[in-house]
């Protein structure tokens, strides 16, 4: 695979979001997961993100388990499910649960940790200062910031480089090519891309509205429920239909598309097993196929918001 910079590391182009193993998506086991770890490192996946958030500690449990030591591996704090959905970002709770989150990594530091969501009311520049002393005390090989504004991350990486920028980008959700993307590039921070495969549209198959009632947040989410849901698979066909003309997965067309974006853009796809592995990778595209997709998925094509209304309380919206 090939290789693009995180921090001081050179790491896998694609990397593996491992929310999934905390079965937010469906149902899943520990033997499962842990053969998709075996699978992800054997496909050259070196970049390894998870949060104390999925499955409430489950996901970074399993990967505690895995044992690997040659990864490259990210997990988050901040956010409080509730309810209230809220979040904190202060310093006392930061180390608490980054310490929580090494207890079931069985590690001693992590090489990226990120703040999952800004609290608003502390300066960002404060937050800057606790990760800092974090990574001067050898915890943190570095830290980051999810789903914040160009000027929050400009004002942090004037306290303390930040490694690295982590929002939602994909065919269908483009906002931060409106200024995120940019300023990462211009500040010398990786951009890392989470549903790039639009949390299963750009999967393998249509998906079908089969989502488990208060686990699978889909069945909720504005782009997953009718008539938004119909519409976004009508949206999507000619765009598959694309794919198989040309030999591609329709994961794979989808991951390409956003690793030509930008050599400092960092997908990591999810899945909960090891066979749709294989889509992700292959799919090479010239700027004649990239044009293409553009113009069967333009920008803002997509139906419904990307997140509930009481999903989107804790994200910055700059545009």
């Amino acid at each position: 695979m090939k290789q693009r910079r995180l921090g001081t590391r050179e790491v896998g182009a694609i990397g593996f979001g491992a929310m999934s193993f905390g079965g937010m998506f469906g149902p899943t086991d520990e033997a499962t997961s842990l053969a998709c770890l075996d699978a992800a490192a054997d496909a050259g996946i070196t970049h390894l993100d998870t949060a104390d958030i999925y499955g409430m500690g489950l996901s970074e449990e399993i990967i505690g388990k895995w044992g690997r030591r040659d990864i490259h591996l990210a997990t988050k704090c901040g956010i409080l499910n509730g309810p209230p959905r809220t979040v904190r970002n202060d310093e006392a709770y930061i180390r608490k649960c980054l310490e929580q989150s090494l207890r079931r990594l069985k590690r001693d530091h992590v090489e990226l940790y990120y703040i999952h969501r800004r609290q608003p009311d502390i300066p960002v520049e404060d937050l800057a200062g606790t990760m800092a002393r974090l990574v001067q005390e050898g915890k943190l090989g570095g830290y980051g910031l999810s789903e914040v504004s160009p000027s929050t991350l400009r004002r942090a990486h004037a306290e303390h480089p930040v490694t690295a920028v982590q929002n939602e980008f994909s065919l269908w959700t483009r906002l931060p090519q409106l200024g995120l993307i940019q300023a990462c590039r211009e500040l010398g921070v990786a951009f890392v891309a989470f549903s790039p495969l639009g949390r299963g549209m750009f999967g393998r198959a249509p998906l079908k509205r089969d989502f488990r009632t208060g686990i699978d947040f889909r069945d909720t989410n504005p782009r997953f429920i009718e008539p938004n849901f119909s519409a976004n698979l009508a949206a999507v066909a000619p765009f598959r239909a694309l794919c198989a003309e040309r030999g591609w997965t329709v994961a794979g067309a989808a991951l390409a598309w956003v690793l030509a974006q930008g050599d400092h853009i960092i997908p990591i796809p999810g899945t909960r097993t090891a066979d749709h592995l294989r889509d992700w990778l292959g799919a090479e595209l010239d700027a004649a196929d990239i044009a293409e997709i553009e113009r069967l998925l333009p920008a803002g094509f997509a139906h419904g918001d990307r997140y509930g209304d009481h999903q989107m309380a804790f994200v910055e919206r700059y545009c």
